[in-house]
């Protein structure tokens, strides 16, 4: 762009690349006009008569082509307000576009994320719900695993007072034996008495420091502490009341399960 300065006016103005290059070619016929005025006033020095005719016919060219030539300055006036509007317009089109642009990604965005948070509430939900159905599962489990173990424990406390219930009876029915012998023999009766009593007081003394061991080891040791009492009660009186029984421990486990200690007699 090019600022021109308006003879007439002083008024400053801009014009484009064709504009100014219409301008200057009109500032160069102006040139080629006043080196002909220049070669007409020194026609004019040779001959008079000529050069007032030309003065006149310069006068009257000169006056035809300042017309002319305001009449082109207000055409290029106009077209340089018309361009100015089309400027304008062009702006206001060009922002109105972006703008339209500019809601549309606005809108698209606003989408996006109500999208967004909708999948996160979905899938925090089923994932609740997920949570909850193997909470649910384990909870049954464990239900279970606790059934069974109160089983397992019921099965040990009765297998436990079945060993001492039929040793007691034993125990009840050597007694009986015991007294019968000693109807018939004093002096082996006193001794077996004598015997008897001691491993009566030893066997209390086993059951109250099982008592005490019960207190402090665990479920397993206890049984198996019982287990090798039991054998050894047992065994200090099966030669002479059961010579042909045993105990043993259950090492068959084909069925699924097996006894903790099993008494056998032929």
């Amino acid at each position: 762009m090019h600022e021109i300065i308006c003879p007439h006016c002083d008024r400053a103005f801009k014009v484009d690349e064709s504009g100014y290059a219409e301008i200057l070619k009109q500032v160069r016929d102006g040139d080629f006009e006043k080196q002909l005025h220049e070669r007409l006033e020194l026609a004019e020095r040779e001959k008079q008569n000529a050069v007032e005719l030309a003065k006149a016919t310069v006068r009257s060219d000169l006056q035809k082509t300042a017309a002319a030539k305001d009449a082109q300055i207000l055409e290029l006036k106009s077209k340089l307000d018309a361009s100015e509007v089309t400027r304008k317009l062009a702006v206001t089109e060009a922002l109105s576009a972006v703008e339209k642009e500019r809601d549309t990604l606005a809108n698209a965005l606003a989408h996006s994320e109500r999208e967004k948070k909708a999948a996160s509430e979905l899938a925090d939900a089923l994932l609740a719900g997920e949570l909850h159905k193997v909470s649910a599962a384990k909870e049954e489990e464990i239900r279970g695993l606790k059934a069974k173990l109160q089983a397992v424990e019921l099965e040990k406390k009765l297998a436990v007072t079945e060993a001492v219930g039929t040793i007691e009876k034993e125990r009840d029915e050597l007694k009986n034996g015991i007294k019968q012998v000693q109807l018939e023999k004093q002096l082996s009766e006193q001794s077996l008495k004598d015997k008897y009593e001691t491993q009566i007081k030893d066997r209390d003394d086993t059951i109250d420091r099982l008592k005490d061991m019960k207190a402090r080891l665990s479920t397993k040791m206890v049984g198996e502490t019982l287990e090798q009492h039991c054998e050894t009660e047992f065994n200090r009186v099966r030669s002479m009341a059961f010579p042909r029984a045993y105990f043993e421990k259950d090492n068959d486990a084909r069925t699924g399960s097996k006894g903790d200690y099993i008494f056998r007699d032929s």
